[in-house]
């Protein structure tokens, strides 16, 4: 086609091409740019595009078509849609598009095939415009390098609590922050991811510094410092955990002083589909960025199977598993047998003891989940053993060795979304109407009053330490010597109720009822107590 005619046609797919805002692009970040910019061009409009090419290049076909078909002599253009020169012959083809110049010159097919290239070339542009290096990504803002390979996430998230109690000798009703974390976390390609989180509730503290390879499925190591894969409760993200805090059998966790991590290296992966998911991993198992105290590292193992994964069978979110962990005390370091205080904070219902030599810990756990419905729960024991330990003990018993310490504690609990969302295994709920804005992502519901659940959980500990004597002035004080035995329990009911504003705030309500069946450290006698807690969580 040439003069007016293929201008104007030109013109007007280049207008259709540019003026499409889901081609605009720009490499600045977005805020240097005077409006947000726009999303890359999906398929289903290169799709678009496409078909309306193809449906301009069938209409010019026509025009074509219906100039060859004229006398050579009238050296005029017929149009489709506008009088000929002498205003008195109609158009023969009501398909055809009207002309800029009634002197145009006929289109050929050389002239369409290169209209079409000149449109490949817009569109190949247009397509290969730059990625959005910056911005938000449904979930977390985002800086992205251009050829997508790096990927850098601000994360953080903040606990503000209440509590407040009733009981004797009970601890003063305040105002906390029991987390507030900061840091990065992201993706380098799509085998290694990484996170920095510190901890500023107190004081500064490295909480998370690892990275994550992941050559394979089946196959994946992590190394840095980290949550110890030991029980599903300490699997569960701080900000998925659906009560104010985890229940009173965290204490029998490894490293559960250190928020659960360690510095440390393990291997990880699915197998046959994610049906069964495995941990295997050695710690220093002193805590948060503390050194190893003996030769022997925190042996840590734990898996996971869900036999119905693959199906679409009402036991598809159905899922068991156990943890096993094996590690070494110091006496001399002065390392001590797991708390005995209460996660409220209402009394100390246990004693801690000096121990030497190994701890073994075991845990079983099973879930299920349906629609709205989600049912936890987990046992857990342990033995901190007592070798050698009599010299450090008060009065002494020699070097002889006392019985360990046991410790043992289970769980259940049932949790239930009123609104309808779905319950999730380890991840916060699609809130479906946000009381604010944003929506969830992948949600489009309009404003409501946001994702209620209701919750409910039961947990017992026990901790015990057997008595021993020592009458052999061979191997003990000139006065002969008698440890006590030490066997006491506790159980706590919790219930409550969690509001999701939206997808990033949530408000939850805890009741506690805390059961002192013997009396306590601190010398309280049996009684029960009354704790509420207030948490407010937000986070990005």
């Amino acid at each position: 086609m040439r003069g007016p005619t293929k201008s104007f046609v030109l013109l007007f797919v280049c207008l259709l091409v540019w003026g499409t805002p889901a081609f605009a692009q720009s490499d600045k970040p977005a805020g240097d740019q005077a409006a947000p910019a726009a999303k890359p061009a999906s398929e289903e409009e290169v799709q678009q595009l496409r078909r309306e090419v193809a449906e301009l290049k069938a209409t010019i076909q026509k025009l074509m078509l219906v100039n060859s078909q004229q006398p050579a002599a009238s050296g005029h253009l017929v149009e489709a849609s506008a009088v000929v020169s002498n205003n008195t012959t109609q158009p023969t083809d009501p398909n055809a598009l009207p002309s800029a110049d009634p002197n145009a010159s006929p289109a050929t097919a050389a002239d369409i095939d290169a209209l079409q290239k000149e449109i490949d070339l817009l569109q190949k542009k247009a397509g290969d415009a730059g990625p959005v290096t910056a911005g938000w990504n449904g979930e977390h803002f985002f800086l992205k390098s251009s050829d997508g390979n790096f990927v850098l996430m601000p994360v953080g998230y903040l606990d503000a609590n209440y509590v407040s109690y009733n009981g004797d000798g009970h601890p003063p009703d305040t105002f906390s922050i029991q987390r507030a974390r900061f840091g990065v976390q992201g993706n380098y390609g799509k085998q290694l991811d990484y996170a920095f989180l510190f901890e500023t509730a107190s004081s500064v503290t490295i909480r998370d510094a690892y990275i994550d390879f992941k050559p394979w499925d089946f196959l994946k190591f992590q190394a840095g410092q980290y949550k110890v894969p030991f029980s599903m409760e300490v699997g569960t993200a701080d900000t998925n955990v659906e009560f104010v805090d985890r229940s009173i059998v965290s204490v029998l966790y490894p490293d559960a002083g250190g928020s659960f991590r360690a510095p440390g290296v393990d291997a990880h992966g699915d197998l046959f589909g994610g049906a069964l998911t495995y941990w295997g991993g050695v710690f220093n198992g002193k805590g948060l960025i503390t050194n190893n105290t003996t030769n022997e590292p925190e042996v840590t193992g734990r898996i996971r199977i869900q036999p119905f994964k693959n199906s679409d069978n009402p036991f598809k979110n159905f899922a068991v598993g156990g943890s096993a962990a094996h590690s070494r005390s110091r006496g001399l370091s002065n390392e001590l047998s797991f708390s005995g205080a209460l996660n409220d904070g209402a009394y100390t219902f246990f004693p801690q003891y000096i121990i030497n030599g190994g701890i073994e810990r075991y845990n079983g756990f099973a879930i299920y989940r349906r629609g709205p419905l989600g049912i936890r729960g987990e046992y857990t024991q342990g033995l901190w053993k007592r070798e050698g330990i009599g010299t450090l003990q008060l009065g002494g018993i020699g070097n002889q060795s006392l019985p360990g310490i046991i410790g043992k504690g289970a769980y259940g609990q049932v949790t239930y979304l009123l609104t309808g969302e779905e319950e999730p295994e380890n991840a916060i709920p699609r809130v479906k109407h946000p009381v604010i804005g944003p929506s969830s992502p992948g949600e489009t519901g309009g404003p409501g009053w946001g994702a209620w659940a209701v919750k409910f959980r039961y947990s017992w500990l026990q901790g015990k330490a057997p008595g021993a004597s020592c009458t052999d002035n061979n191997t003990c004080p000139i006065t002969p010597a008698i440890f006590p035995a030490q066997s006491d329990h506790t159980d706590q009911f919790t219930g409550g109720v969690n509001w999701y504003l939206n997808y990033w705030i949530l408000l939850k309500f805890d009741f506690n009822v805390d059961r002192l069946l013997y009396p306590s450290v601190q010398g309280i006698t049996k009684q029960n107590y009354a704790v509420f807690l207030q948490q407010v969580q937000f986070r990005f």
